[in-house]
């Protein structure tokens, strides 16, 4: 079983529900399925190619709960066809679907990828961040209005609301902060059947954290008011939350998930002076 001293404690407020993650083979993905599964949910998982990842997620929510179904789904968002055969499949296997987390984004800034030009990175970004949100939450959103208390979580991006320099805060801005908008008004398209949120992490220490430059470790730290990274378990906590039945009175919010952003990034203060 996967541990981690941020790890939430195990309930059962999910127990009977399916819910459905993307991009779940890795990261903040799998901390959210990982979360889900503690939760009692029942679970569809998705990822684009990386069936490893994607089966290795199922053994560790599989560990947490033997008694949890688990479906694994593999489509390329980048393709339409793909996303509407994603939604057929979450949503055929039990006939229903109590959750959909769309957290599914394409890795433009490691790997291959990080070759392109900015115009063909901005393209992939736009159809797999933002097409596949759009169109998954639209589908299957229509087909959980008759499902009681079932709710959709989308990932934003805190820095979205303020801007960030660079070419990747441009095209990050561009792509979440549609996605957050586009969340409040399904949120109200949805109503009162379907619950839509949004989840606005900050400074996440994913693979890219762990790994990255002194520059981007000290201003990762500055611009959080808790002086530290945030980890894919602090997302998924919220995101637990959210779709629980505790959450049953947050409809159309943004909830930033960044330890209190620093604006300025002034260093936060470690005194007890007034």
């Amino acid at each position: 079983m996967e541990t981690s001293p941020h790890s939430p404690p195990t309930s059962d407020c999910l127990r009977g529900k399916i819910a459905a993650v993307t991009g779940a083979a890795s990261g903040i993905g799998r901390a959210i399925a990982l979360q889900l599964a503690r939760q009692g949910a029942s679970l569809v998982l998705h990822t684009r190619s990386n069936d490893h990842g994607l089966r290795e997620t199922a053994n560790l929510a599989q560990a947490i709960d033997p008694a949890l179904e688990i479906k694994l789904v593999l489509a390329d968002f980048a393709e339409p066809s793909q996303q509407d055969r994603f939604g057929s499949e979450a949503w055929n296997w039990q006939q229903r679907l109590d959750i959909l987390v769309n957290n599914a984004g394409v890795d433009v800034l490691t790997g291959a990828l990080a070759r392109l030009s900015f115009e063909e990175k901005l393209e992939l970004v736009y159809r797999v961040d933002v097409v596949s949100t759009i169109r998954l939450s639209r589908m299957l959103g229509a087909q959980m209005r008759g499902v009681p208390g079932s709710s959709i979580v989308n990932i934003g991006w805190d820095q979205a609301a303020h801007g960030m320099e660079g070419d990747s805060g441009e095209m990050f801005a561009m792509s979440k902060g549609a996605i957050m908008a586009f969340s409040k008004s399904l949120a109200r398209s949805l109503a009162p059947e379907v619950r839509v949120n949004c989840v606005a992490p900050g400074w996440i220490q994913t693979a890219w954290g762990a790994g990255t430059s002194d520059y981007w470790q000290a201003r990762a730290t500055r611009e959080s008011l808790v002086g530290t990274w945030g980890t894919p378990e602090d997302v998924a906590a919220t995101i637990g939350f959210l779709v629980s039945p505790a959450a049953r009175f947050v409809n159309g919010q943004t909830i930033a998930v960044n330890g209190g952003f620093n604006h300025g990034g002034q260093q936060p203060r470690t005194d007890k002076e007034t």
